[in-house]
């Protein structure tokens, strides 16, 4: 599959003083479905779940975040300027409300999007991206855990880590899905090529490494926001595992005291990258999440 494969509008949105990228699909007059990709990805990374959506009724709405792909750049990289990013692409794209589905670094985004902004904010599915008060706790209290996140601590190295991503044809950001996944069948060179073209873009490693940097210093700061108001859409979890990066018996139970109507659903034997590794097992669980079919 290419992207040039996908039924999408491709358009461009300026808000928050950044120029943002994103592929819409399905009725304009449709529920609308925001999906936020993460590290290292783009919008191609919900390639498996645009048509399924499309097909049960959903108007879909998929970004690349600032500083990926076809988006701006440039800074700053903070949460809150990344949900601010959304709140104006919503408004740009004549959304007043959206359900929410996040992955990864997307599923950060989702989670304070539904939570400081419960207005915009109708179902929530996040996939193996931890609440961030639960990922907070866990840095500072599990050292599995922060074996887990050794890259976080490598992303604060200055020039190397842009290098890095870069070098042999970005052949680090292959080599993530990869180390990731449990069937690396599901990633074919084709499918992984636009992932390495969009972060050799001018300035993109720089941003992707960026989002990590901006939260470890507000970590350090004290900026972080790790008191997040209640949650109140009906979320969905969906956490496939084994994930090398994130420990579920750290990050997941607990996570109820944060949201008032969570439902947590595990796909096992398969990788970090889930939607696109199992998309057939994801997808289901997806719908059911968004209410789909009345769930």
């Amino acid at each position: 599959m290419r992207p040039e494969d996908l039924a999408v509008e491709h358009r461009f949105a300026t808000t928050n003083g950044v120029r943002l990228h994103y592929a819409e699909a399905g009725p304009r007059d449709a529920p609308p479905v925001l999906l936020l990709h993460g590290f290292p990805e783009l919008w191609w990374s919900w390639r498996h779940q645009i048509g399924p959506l499309v097909d049960a009724g959903f108007r879909v709405i998929v970004p690349d975040q600032r500083g990926y792909g076809d988006s701006e750049k440039h800074g700053p990289f903070h949460i809150d300027t990344l949900v601010s990013d959304l709140v104006g692409l919503l408004d740009a794209a004549g959304v007043p409300r959206a359900h929410v589905v996040g992955h990864d670094w997307g599923g950060a985004v989702a989670w304070h999007l539904a939570a400081t902004r419960p207005e915009l904010c109708d179902r929530l599915v996040v996939m193996n991206c931890p609440h961030p008060t639960m990922m907070a706790r866990a840095l500072r209290s599990s050292p599995k855990q922060l074996r887990n996140s050794w890259y976080i601590f490598m992303f604060q190295l200055p020039f190397f880590p842009e290098w890095y991503l870069v070098r042999d044809d970005a052949r680090a950001v292959a080599n993530a899905f990869y180390a990731m996944a449990v069937d690396r069948s599901a990633y074919t060179a084709e499918e992984l090529a636009p992932y390495r073209a969009a972060m050799k873009k001018p300035g993109a490693a720089r941003a992707a490494v960026g989002w990590y940097r901006a939260a470890f210093r507000d970590a350090l700061s004290g900026r972080a926001a790790l008191h997040l108001p209640m949650v109140e859409a009906k979320t969905t979890l969906i956490w496939a595992r084994p994930d090398r990066a994130l420990d579920f018996d750290r990050l997941v139970p607990g996570t109820e005291r944060f949201v008032r109507d969570l439902t947590v659903r595990i796909v096992e034997g398969c990788g970090h990258f889930l939607q696109t590794e199992q998309p057939t097992r994801v997808n289901p669980l997806l719908l059911e999440g968004l209410g789909a079919g009345g769930a």
